[in-house]
């Protein structure tokens, strides 16, 4: 079934999305899947990698920072893989300027980021407390950056809510989130917006709704089946149209900048090409998924095939209203056209096909798409479970933003692979492979008309992924989480990477299968650099097994013999002294 003629799966699917006449830029007829393009990118194209606050920075509870909902719900048992936490994590607090050095090392032109809102703002509420020595650390971070050449893209919201405004409102359940998250972005507009001028205002709100508050996989760890996805996600658009505006009245003019939105976005294509039901199905799935956010902030509303299938879910239950929240026409018209720029995270594609959920007392965000998601086994597979290397759904999805939302200008925010290794492998040449077919199709995507101005490898570094602990890495280098300094390794993925942003692209054949030789051979240095380091942890981890219990003993003699002993010489010579005077009485 998923060996179907390409072209007539395309062409049907051109009409499944009801695509303008920009479409025809794009021919999804003869679109050959296996075909690669050798050219290079527009003059001025942005080359970048990324990363998040809780996932890097560690010093959790260090120079006045407040908790967030990842530092208590990652240190709550059984809620991540192998009970790991992002306390320490890569340590980048400390290591800034190490960090910088990487990214020269790479040639980056650009770098993205998160700010965590409890380091700068302990409780989340700004009339609270102002925390200086987190803003003197963002401050350094935007200087070293910017003396390197490096531009800063800064995501205000990547998942790390303070814990205060959790417990006291419910987070984004809450209305309340969108002016305390007003007040967090107006104070890093006017501390860092004479320096930084790309702004993104939520990463991947996606998961944060349904990941959050409809599985409770992530943090909070809320189960609001069928209403608390869809709850924070309004609250959330509603959140990014207030902070897009106040920068639009309060900053703009000053500070020149763009303020944007991070969507992620898998790609679906219908299996059965001949039932039309499979082909609403994987619209469904990018418009249950992308936009979902994409489609208020770009038109003003939820897409029309959202408020169908769950009014008439909410509807079968017996609710008098849909679960799906409603704007007012005047919230319609504020949050249309609050983006600047639309930042695209994109890893992996689907197929779909149709599945109708019977109606039962409790729906979810899951069964209310009525659909079901596949994958071709012989798509290649790294390790993590969600994680297929599909590189043609990436210009599809490219493709499917133009004609759906104006063609706007993107910034590719997100796109990497992770892996999930029992021992260290630096010569990483699955992800030199991912990279190559991704980059490459996001090309062939600009060919297309879409309007791609830069694009960031995700990640810079190995790091916490979340749920998954420290089992998946997604970095281009490896940090050897074992050692307490946490050192960088350069994997293969680094010196590819690297010749694609000095190439600006694909130049011919020749040069670039040199490239991956040449990847493959100096991360064979880098191996052996890290066996010797590991070898000395090692050594060093076994001198600790025998040294501890003697410390532990040393610490008895010291804390607790030493004093006792002292304690009855003193007792012994008072008893002798007082028969002493006995004798002489």
């Amino acid at each position: 079934m998923l060996s179907l003629c390409a072209g007539q799966m395309h062409r049907v699917f051109v009409l499944m999305l009801c695509l303008s006449a920009e479409a025809e830029d794009f021919d999804w007829s003869k679109n050959d899947r296996g075909s690669f393009y050798y050219g290079t990118f527009p003059t001025g194209f942005s080359w970048g990698a990324g990363s998040s606050a809780y996932q890097t920075e560690g010093a959790w509870d260090k120079d006045g920072k407040g908790l967030s909902i990842w530092d208590v719900f990652s240190q709550k048992k059984g809620k991540v893989f192998l009970n790991d936490t992002g306390d320490s994590s890569c340590e980048s607090y400390y290591k800034a300027k190490d960090d910088v050095s990487l990214m020269t090392e790479l040639h980056l032109t650009h770098y993205l980021f998160s700010i965590s809102w409890p380091r700068v703002i302990p409780t989340g509420i700004k009339s609270d407390y102002v925390n200086e020595k987190g803003i003197k650390y963002y401050d350094s971070l935007i200087d070293q950056l910017l003396e390197n050449k490096i531009t800063p893209i800064v995501t205000l919201y990547h998942w790390d809510l303070p814990q205060v405004l959790q417990d006291k409102y419910g987070g984004w359940q809450n209305i309340t989130m969108v002016k305390y998250f007003n007040d967090f972005a107006s104070l890093c507009f006017e501390r860092f917006g004479n320096r930084v001028k790309h702004w993104i205002t939520f990463n991947n709100p996606w998961s944060v709704a349904v990941e959050g508050y409809e599985t409770g996989e992530h943090a909070p760890g809320l189960k609001l089946r069928g209403t608390g996805a869809y709850r924070a996600a309004h609250n959330i658009i509603k959140a990014h149209a207030k902070v897009w505006h106040t920068y639009d009245n309060q900053w703009r003019n000053k500070q020149n900048g763009v303020v944007g939105i991070s969507l992620s976005g898998d790609w679906g294509e219908p299996v059965d090409i001949t039932n039309q039901k499979d082909i609403e199905a994987a619209e469904r799935y990018v418009q249950f998924y992308m936009g979902w956010f994409a489609t208020p902030i770009f038109h003003g509303d939820y897409p029309q095939i959202m408020k169908d299938y769950i009014g008439r879910k909410s509807s079968q239950q017996g609710l008098a209203t849909s679960r799906l929240p409603t704007f007012s026409a005047q919230e319609k018209s504020y949050i249309k056209g609050t983006c600047d720029f639309l930042g695209v995270e994109h890893f992996t594609t689907r197929y779909i096909t149709q599945k109708t959920s019977l109606s039962g007392r409790t729906n979810t965000y899951f069964t209310d798409r009525d659909l079901v998601e596949l994958v071709d086994p012989r798509w290649p597979d790294p390790g993590s479970e969600w994680l297929y290397s599909v590189p043609w759904g990436f210009r599809r999805l490219l493709n499917f933003i133009k004609t759906q939302y104006g063609n706007p200008m993107i910034y590719i925010t997100g796109n990497g692979v992770s892996e999930k290794v029992t021992c260290t492998e630096l010569c990483d040449d699955w992800r030199i492979q991912y990279y190559r077919g991704y980059i490459n199709e996001m090309l062939k995507a600009i060919r297309d008309g879409v309007k791609v101005k830069g694009y960031t490898a995700w990640s810079l570094l190995d790091k916490f992924e979340w749920d998954e602990g420290y089992s998946e890495r997604f970095g281009l280098y490896y940090v050897d989480f074992r050692n307490k300094n946490k050192p960088r390794y350069p994997k293969a993925s680094v010196q590819y990477y690297k010749h694609i942003i000095g190439s600006n692209g694909f130049p011919n054949q020749r040069e670039v299968e040199n490239w991956r030789r040449k990847a493959m051979d100096t991360c064979t240095t880098s191996n052996e650099l890290l066996a010797a380091e590991e070898q000395r942890s090692t050594a060093a981890n076994v001198l600790r097994l025998i040294y501890d219990p003697l410390t532990s003993h040393m610490e008895m003699v010291t804390e607790i013999v030493v004093p006792t002993v002292f304690t009855l010489c003193i007792l012994i010579i008072a008893v002798f002294l007082m028969f002493l005077l006995g004798r002489r009485n």
